[in-house]
């Protein structure tokens, strides 16, 4: 009870420093100030997060997309190696999301491809060169198709001529002449990629990508998986160490002038220490979160996950996702119906407004009781013997507790 009693008298205290200046409550205009103070500054300090993170290198970063196709996610040979490239190039310059990825931090396993890579997808007519090869690869593959579907159809009614003598020979002479028409236009386009390969193996960041290539090995694959996992599991936590170094001086700063500021009692000064003190404390607690949602639902939930799908027993996470939206709502309905809509906060604006403690009705001046519901409004003090209202807390006149 004790514990209970000091926080709410502690949180009563916070609340009435944000709501009133000089024990008189806030005026619209001074409310619509300090609520406008402290929108900027919530921003600025967003912002300001925003730049001082982004000083830590992301996984992304580290070992961005590009670098994890060529090391891990491919694997490279003189057969493959140029359509590998293509898709590779082709894939980040149709991409709608390009990103400037910083090369001052980046693994030493991806460093000396990424700056190879950069370079030729920043080369104009090189990715020109691969936009080409890649519309004619297209047409050959369909063409391919195309001539296989007619071979298939060539063979079918040779064996129909055959057995029908010389019936459905201009069928296979015109299936014939479509396909080798077909197969010239396949040779003229196999020709055009082969010159659009050449042009590409010869150029000079290309062919020493590929020496480099040659010397990629199982082991540097390896290490660079293993980073990544560990890069993912832990830039969470890095990453909320680097905001609480941002956000925790701005805590201790506003903590101290509020401090202060109530202690010599100067009221427009914790007024606004205090909408800051609260303000600061926002992004503290939502980052905090952030890092408990990005460790566990990755890292816990995936293996509980595991479990219940090895056990059969799916089914109870998703009991145990319905009785906790059952509690959250319960809860929200708690704080809203007991803590912000409650009898005693209804009573105390129809006493600050002048109506009806009963049905809420203005009353006329001077009413002791309501004309609309005849509620008396006033009782005896016990200390005083004085009218005071009937749910008021304290004695208007002698200010004793009711």
């Amino acid at each position: 009870m004790g514990m209970t009693g000091t926080f709410k008298e502690k949180f009563g205290k916070i609340r009435g420093n944000l709501m009133s200046l000089d024990n008189q409550p806030l005026s619209r205009l001074a409310l619509v100030i300090i609520l406008f103070l402290d929108v900027f500054i919530l921003i600025a300090i967003f912002n300001g997060l925003d730049d001082h993170t982004r000083q830590l290198a992301s996984p992304d970063e580290y070992i961005p997309y590009s670098c994890r196709e060529i090391v891990i996610n491919r694997r490279w040979n003189p057969t493959n190696r140029t359509d590998t490239l293509s898709q590779i190039i082709l894939s980040y310059s149709n991409s709608y999301y390009q990103t400037e990825e910083k090369k001052q931090d980046r693994h030493p396993v991806c460093a000396p491809y990424l700056d190879l890579f950069d370079q030729i997808k920043n080369d104009k007519e090189l990715t020109a060169v691969f936009e080409e090869r890649s519309k004619f690869d297209q047409e050959t593959k369909e063409l391919q198709r195309e001539i296989g579907n007619l071979k298939g159809a060539y063979d079918t009614s040779l064996l129909e001529t055959i057995a029908r003598q010389q019936e459905g020979q201009a069928k296979v002479d015109a299936l014939k002449k479509d396909i080798q028409k077909k197969s010239g236009a396949l040779n003229v386009l196999r020709s055009r990629i082969a010159s659009f390969e050449q042009k590409i193996d010869g150029d000079a960041k290309v062919r020493l990508l590929w020496e480099k290539l040659q010397g990629l090995q199982e082991q540097d694959r390896e290490r660079l998986k293993a980073d990544l996992r560990r890069l993912n599991f832990w830039y969470p936590v890095k990453r909320l160490g680097m905001q609480l170094i941002f956000l925790l001086p701005l805590l201790a700063v506003f903590y101290a002038w509020n401090h202060a500021s109530i202690g010599k009692n100067r009221g427009i000064q914790t007024l606004v220490s205090s909408h800051l003190l609260v303000v600061a404390f926002i992004p503290v607690f939502c980052k905090i979160v952030e890092t408990i949602y990005d460790i566990i639902p990755k890292i816990l939930l995936k293996k509980l996950m595991e479990l219940l799908e090895s056990l059969k027993l799916v089914a109870l996470w998703h009991y145990l996702v319905i009785a906790l939206a059952v509690a959250a709502a319960l809860f929200l309905i708690y704080i809203v119906q007991k803590k912000l809509f409650s009898r005693e906060k209804l009573l105390e604006r129809r006493i600050a407004k002048g109506e009806c403690q009963e049905c809420g009705k203005h009353l006329p001046a001077g009413s002791q009781a309501c004309p609309f519901c005849g509620f008396n409004q006033f009782k005896a003090c016990s200390s005083c013997n004085k009218p005071s209202h009937v749910h008021g807390r304290y004695c208007r006149e002698c200010g004793k507790e009711m």
